[in-house]
């Protein structure tokens, strides 16, 4: 009858799971992350998240990079600022949509395959198989994907970049008409290396988060096939939320005064 007795289970709830994913993080950086590695496994892991998550990255900054040069050409053209579009096309891809697009795209088709694996591996008990083996399940499983995703996801937002300011160039030299020489200058003299770092370190944070989320929903999925479908949506949600606050908090890290 109390009113206030959902909103305190809720949370309770919240308060519970955020407490076990500290946990199972400080696991995954002491067990998952120390020697021995398996590097068969990284290796592995690295194609399955970095190689095959490239073509979707690719799009997805082709794209939004294009898009991109188009609405900034319509709001600068307000203000006869048409020169800016290229230098701010480049800003917005590398300090803030390549990651954080990036990001959002691998955790969908990564996080989710991760958490499905994960989930199926645990309802048919061969994790607890792997623990009878006396094989550490952080340090197999988990360990390789962690170190996979914080390489990888990098080097698919640097590729991104080039590919979205690419996207951006082929927009406003095609289609806005600009000065093919004077849009490259314009990008070349208004980006700078802080700019391209930070997206990166911003890139790595997010690749942590995706195998850790997927790996962690994994693990404790229960249920059956209901079960490692839920396992599968809560990865992908949690890690987009989380992506979403941590570039926020990077942001104002790294930018702020």
């Amino acid at each position: 009858m109390n009113p206030l007795a959902p909103l305190g289970r809720l949370v309770l709830g919240f308060l519970a799971e955020t407490g076990r994913i500290a946990l199972f993080t400080r696991d995954a950086l002491l067990q998952g992350l120390t020697p021995r590695y398996y590097l068969r496994q990284i290796a592995l892991q690295f194609f399955r998240i970095g190689y095959t998550s490239l073509p979707v990255v690719a799009l997805t900054a082709f794209f939004t990079g294009g898009a991109l040069a188009l609405q900034i050409y319509l709001g600068s053209s307000r203000f006869n600022a048409e020169s800016l579009v290229a230098s701010i096309v480049a800003l917005g891809i590398t300090r803030e949509l390549g990651p954080v697009l990036a990001g959002l795209m691998v955790s969908g088709r990564v996080g989710a395959s991760i958490a499905a694996e994960l989930g199926t591996m645990r309802v048919t008990e061969q994790i607890d198989a792997l623990v009878t083996l006396s094989a550490n399940p952080q340090k197999y499983l988990v360990g390789p994907r962690l170190l996979a995703a914080v390489i990888s996801l990098p080097l698919l937002v640097a590729i991104g970049d080039t590919i979205g300011i690419f996207g951006g160039y082929m927009v406003g030299t095609h289609s806005l008409g600009f000065n093919e020489y004077a849009y490259l200058k314009n990008t070349a003299d208004f980006l700078k290396l802080d700019d391209v770092t930070s997206g990166l370190i911003k890139a790595a944070v997010f690749g942590f988060i995706i195998a850790l989320m997927g790996c962690y929903h994994g693990f404790n999925s229960k249920g059956g096939a209901q079960g490692v479908g839920r396992a599968t949506t809560n990865a992908v949600v949690s890690s987009a939320i989380l992506i979403l606050a941590a570039n926020f908090v990077l942001t104002s890290l790294l930018f702020g005064d």
